[in-house]
């Protein structure tokens, strides 16, 4: 065939062997895998985490088989606040998870006389004025009478469902370094889904 300068000849090459083409495609997927594992992973173990609530101790904020996302990234950056609803490693056993209120902070105090719960944001209950916890979020009244007291890095958390949950009334306080992040969304069910969910600002 005659060519002119302008044009190009096309070539024709044989078909590629079906062994070929099954190692080509293999090699394109494990390449594609190994993107999708690199942006996923990181992903997964440092900003966000899936969780289902297993239990009663979060009602009626979270229901049984809750699913929620967790903000991991957050308290990297920042340090976590009275109100939020964090998930953390059982301080007794670090292969649990739990799922609670912040209710006091570090260095701080809590009162609570007969359900009714009160944060003294400073060392001694007599050096500061209480702040009295405003709990919507509370469906029935507990009878918890006890003062607390938290140290450098430590918090004390509870369970909405104060007559149903094991928190820091039973095994104490909790430490900065167990807190796995606070609860960013709810996915199912689908009828609550919600950003932030539970959290309240006092």
């Amino acid at each position: 065939m005659n060519v002119t300068s302008n044009s190009i000849e096309a070539g024709v090459n044989e078909p590629e062997s079906k062994m070929k083409k099954f190692w080509r495609d293999g090699l394109e997927f494990v390449k594609f895998a190994l993107i999708a594992l690199a942006i996923v992973i990181p992903i997964r173990m440092y900003i966000a985490q899936p969780f289902i609530v297993s239990g009663q101790s979060m009602v009626p904020t979270f229901q049984n088989s809750d699913y929620l996302i967790i903000d991991e990234i957050s308290y990297l950056l920042g340090t976590p606040h009275r109100g939020d609803v964090i998930v953390f490693h059982y301080p007794t056993d670090h292969s649990k998870y739990l799922i609670k209120r912040i209710i006091a902070l570090p260095n701080e105090n809590v009162q609570i006389k007969n359900g009714k719960v009160t944060v003294f944001p400073c060392d001694k209950i007599a050096d500061c004025k209480g702040i009295e916890m405003k709990e919507p979020y509370i469906n029935e009244t507990f009878s918890t009478t006890d003062n607390y007291t938290t140290g450098d890095n430590e918090y004390f958390v509870m369970g909405d469902n104060r007559n149903r949950s094991s928190d820091s009334r039973v095994w104490g306080l909790l430490n900065r370094k167990d807190i796995v992040g606070r609860a960013f969304i709810r996915l199912l069910p689908l009828t609550h889904i919600s950003y932030l969910p539970g959290a309240f600002t006092q």
